[in-house]
């Protein structure tokens, strides 16, 4: 058994109650402080209160004090312990300083797994957040944190992995691309607050021609003497959707496919997963996103001005 204690701080150039304003949209549809899409999205069963329940990723923990403004305090769900907390201290009239606070006692495997592996992901995390802050807070930043190579394989190891689904209602154009169907399958992924949402920018999921475009779905293709297929990109609803479907035409072409359906799955699985990610690596951060937004409405502001 080991207590930990881990402790970041930063001061940033900016009045504490600009700083507090930012904490107290966590986890909200806008939040401008949590480092998503990179990481898994802060999320909660209600809005941020005492008593909210949600986490991010696997870890899981519920609010257990909130003070507007100027202290969050998370508490791990059991049969973890312990908690997280941010603080706003303000140093003058126009600095503070944002210090998060990690305690826990661990057990076993949970002591190896932070000192391996959790310990890495967290501090960089906990970083970002402070970049995120300092970004919007002050509208530049010094320096931001730089993944380590270690940190960047926790990241591509942790990253969700595609769910199966039934083919969706809405893929009308899997739904409608043969008048006989072979094989159905559909593996589907959360769309994290910033990614893309135009099923275009999906696209290199495979490395197929464009048979077709629809109502936020995108078909690609390939048609042969054994047999056609056709793999829908459906974003909808917060997802998006990997499904596929097959016609065979002769013997050959259902011996063929009856090998190559063992593999299919894996293939999709990781195609989806691998675009997710990169689309998610390459978004801005959401402190540079909420900068964009702020100055986007300081321009329409401008022009509507008489």
């Amino acid at each position: 058994m080991r207590t930990v204690r881990n402790i970041h701080e930063r001061v940033i150039e900016a009045p504490a109650e600009t700083v507090g304003a930012l904490l107290d949209r966590l986890s909200s549809d806008d939040d401008p402080v949590f480092p998503t899409p990179a990481w898994p999205a802060m999320r909660f069963d209600r809005p941020l209160g005492v008593g909210a329940e949600g986490g991010h990723g696997p870890v899981r923990y519920r609010v257990g004090a909130y003070d507007p403004g100027s202290r969050l305090r998370f508490d791990f769900a059991p049969p973890s312990n312990g908690f997280h907390e941010l603080t706003v201290e303000p140093l003058g009239p126009g600095r503070c300083r944002v210090r998060h606070t990690l305690e826990q006692t661990q057990h076993g495997t949970e002591a190896l797994a932070w000192a391996l592996a959790f310990r890495f992901a967290h501090d960089t995390v906990v970083e970002e957040v402070f970049d995120n802050i300092e970004r919007v807070a002050t509208g530049s930043l010094r320096r931001a944190v730089r993944w380590s190579p270690w940190v960047r394989l926790l990241n591509r190891l942790m990253w969700d992995k595609p769910v199966e689904v039934d083919l969706p209602a809405r893929a009308r154009l899997a739904r409608t691309a043969f008048e006989r169907t072979d094989f159905t399958d559909a593996w589907q992924l959360e769309i994290l607050p910033g990614m893309p949402e135009d099923p275009r920018a999906w696209e290199r999921v495979l490395a197929f021609p464009v048979v077709a475009r629809g109502d936020g779905e995108v078909l690609l293709g390939k048609d042969a003497g054994h047999l056609d297929f056709r793999a829908s990109i459906l974003v909808d609803q917060g997802h998006v959707t990997l499904s596929t479907v097959v016609t065979t035409h002769n013997p050959v072409g259902r011996a063929y496919f009856a090998v190559v359906k063992r593999v299919h799955p894996v293939m999709a699985r990781a195609m989806l997963r691998r675009t997710h990610r990169r689309l998610a690596l390459s978004t801005p951060s959401a402190g540079s996103r909420e900068r964009f937004h702020r100055a986007a409405d300081t321009a329409a502001a401008e022009v509507a001005a008489p």
